[in-house]
């Protein structure tokens, strides 16, 4: 080729290549980005979606719901008894897929059992009435848009491999690992914080970048007797990498002795339709990776050790333990290996935000700062920490005997940038909290409140950290979501909203109690009111101290104290009045009042809920008599 041609053509292709870099990339505009519809993700989208907000779900595979159905975690923890808001709705739909709460207690890890692929339909079912609400399946997240600090979208590989970019007025990180943050240069922790940083007592002297090990799911279907669904032996298979997870294979004696035989183990998380789901702890399929600093392609290469240590688990089911009828799941996830489409993640980056949420605030929640009082979900899950394949960790951090609790609002909120909210896992809470927050019903709850702020943020025209606290926690109540995780007044209360709103102040407390694998907060509605503690509260709210004569108060004393704040005389036929005006029942002046008919006055009347608070739980007025 002449010198002079092969110039031209070289500058015509430069020309050319050049045109295609400089071509604009296609932009969405939205008022809310979710990034991930995981657990939290997809709760976060439908409930801005809901609020009123145009809004965009950005998600890798072709499912919603994460962990609980593409990860394969299809056996809920925690939240059995504090079934509000969106994990009500989601949970009321598996009932009716099935036929009722009994017939998804099938194994005897969780009260809730059933199929990945129902999870991602019942989502599917959800998003499809939320007009307001796109999603997009099979894109990647590539990176975020900021300045300085402030996150103002994200740029995406499509399943066609085309780069967009989304502009929203509030972005929630929901990703698995907490990728948003890192993109924007968000301080975050990652790993175990030591005391001395975390404020709590858990004998981790000094911090490490050590997480959670993950697992990679598999849904076993029995096929029959006499059937062999037998996988090919894995690569590096010995039955002694399994020894020990269960009675019928016990050989070496150093190892703890299993307390459950083979089929004990496999009923653990059985699921409806004769399948089971493998998720097993001790000597099973957790595998340690710590994959979160790597990129997309440096993680799926990664997580292959994470697949494989899940089919050798499955040939020694199958072959040491004689479950050759048991077979992976042909009706499940349409992967080539079938096995989940996701890795179950517990634990990623966590933001720096607002507030850290820690053990102490568990343990103690009237000490210190009142975060109760800023509380958009709920958790009952004992402190689960997963380090038995990484001999590098503490093996002490998988219980502490802690209550039920409130999750701040602040813990969504980074502290020091702007246009982001934080879903998912990568709240603002210690290593330890983690163990209990990331379960998904947690999760779902936190995602329904992060989905809440966010459209506010959008519709008022200011920042999450601008949005009124009690706003956000109104809009949940409403949808009957717990912000107090009282086991005895639950949703169908008839005061319900009521109870939530005096808890939220301080003035009716709850008593917290560490309980087995459901730990538990009482309100006692029906118990009588201290008169003591009543006075004591009540004017850290009100600003002025009442002297009671009795030691339980009166119905008498409720008026006499709505009385006294609001500075107007009550009289006897007004009395009446008030008390059937919120259809409290048995009127009689003198007899003791109980905690919920103190609660519902005091909340229609004085409206102390009403008063402003910051992230710390703080009043930032206060009402003066």
């Amino acid at each position: 080729m002449p010198i002079l041609k092969y110039i031209i053509l070289t500058l015509c292709y430069c020309a050319t290549a050049t045109e295609m870099l400089a071509q604009p990339m296609p932009t969405i505009n939205t008022q809310v980005l979710v990034v991930g519809a995981g657990t939290g993700g997809t709760a976060a989208a439908l409930q801005a979606a809901q609020c009123g907000a145009k809004v965009y779900l950005i998600e890798p595979t072709s499912w919603l719901g994460g962990m609980i159905s593409a990860a394969g975690v299809s056996a809920t923890d925690g939240n059995h008894n504090l079934a509000g808001g969106i994990w009500g709705t989601f949970r009321n739909s598996i009932y009716q897929v099935y036929g009722g709460a009994k017939a998804v207690e099938t194994g005897w890890v969780s009260n809730t059992h059933f199929e990945p692929h129902v999870a991602d339909s019942i989502f599917k079912t959800m998003a499809a009435a939320q007009a307001n609400l796109t999603i997009k399946y099979n894109w990647q997240f590539e990176k975020a848009i900021f300045k300085k600090n402030k996150v103002t979208g994200a740029i995406f590989i499509t399943e066609n491999k085309k780069r967009v970019q989304i502009l929203a007025n509030i972005i929630i990180d929901a990703t698995e690992l907490g990728d948003v943050m890192a993109s924007a240069n968000v301080p975050f922790s990652l790993g175990m914080e030591a005391d001395a940083e975390s404020g709590e007592k858990v004998g981790v002297n000094k911090s490490n970048n050590i997480v959670q090990d993950i697992t990679y799911v598999a849904i076993l279907k029995d096929y029959g007797i006499g059937t062999n669904h037998t996988i090919l032996k894995p690569i590096g298979y010995t039955a002694n990498e399994f020894d020990g997870a269960c009675t019928d294979y016990y050989v070496d004696k150093t190892i703890k002795a299993p307390n459950v035989n083979a089929k004990k183990m496999l009923d653990y998380a059985r699921l409806p339709n004769n399948k089971y789901m493998l998720n097993w702890p001790n000597r099973g399929n957790d595998t340690y990776l710590n994959i979160v600093p790597l990129t997309n392609q440096a993680r799926t290469i990664a997580l292959q050790k994470a697949k494989q240590t899940t089919l050798r688990f499955i040939y020694f089911i199958q072959t040491q333990l004689g479950y050759k009828n048991l077979g992976l799941a042909n009706d499940e996830f349409a992967t080539a290996d079938k096995l989940a489409l996701m890795p179950y993640y517990r634990e990623g980056r966590r933001v720096k935000g607002l507030v850290r949420f820690t053990i102490n605030n568990i343990a103690k929640p009237y000490d210190g700062n009142p975060l109760y009082r800023t509380g958009i979900s709920v958790g009952d899950y004992p402190i689960d920490h997963h380090h038995k394949k990484n001999e590098a960790a503490p093996q002490h951090l998988e219980f502490f005997a802690v209550p039920s609790y409130s999750i701040p609002i602040g813990s969504l909120i980074p502290a020091n940038t702007q246009g982001l909210i934080i879903a998912e896992k990568g709240i603002s809470v210690s290593n330890v909290v983690n163990g209990s927050t990331r379960l998904q019903p947690v999760v779902m709850g936190t995602g329904q409140a992060a989905g809440t702020l966010a459209a506010l943020a959008v519709l008022q025209q200011i920042q999450p950290s601008q949005v009124s606290i009690r706003e956000v926690q109104k809009k949940l109540l409403q949808q009957g979501a717990y912000l107090m995780p009282f086991i005895d007044a639950p949703t169908t209360h008839a005061h319900f909203a009521a109870i939530q709103k005096i808890a939220l102040t301080g003035i009716l407390r709850g008593t917290g109690i560490p309980y087995k694998w459901a730990n538990q907060t009482w309100f006692y509605p029906d118990s009588l009111v201290k008169a003591k503690l009543f006075a004591q509260d009540i004017a850290a709210v009100m600003g002025a101290l009442i002297v009671f004569e009795n030691e339980y108060l009166s119905v008498n004393d409720i008026f006499n104290t709505i009385q006294f704040y609001l500075k107007k005389d009550i009289n006897a036929d007004n009395k009446l009045t008030m008390w059937t005006n919120i259809k409290l029942l048995n009127y009689d002046i003198n007899r003791p009042i109980k905690r919920f008919e103190a609660a519902a006055m005091i909340d229609y009347y004085l409206q102390p809920f009403e008063i402003p608070i910051d992230y710390e739980g703080k009043f930032k007025t206060l009402k003066t008599r």
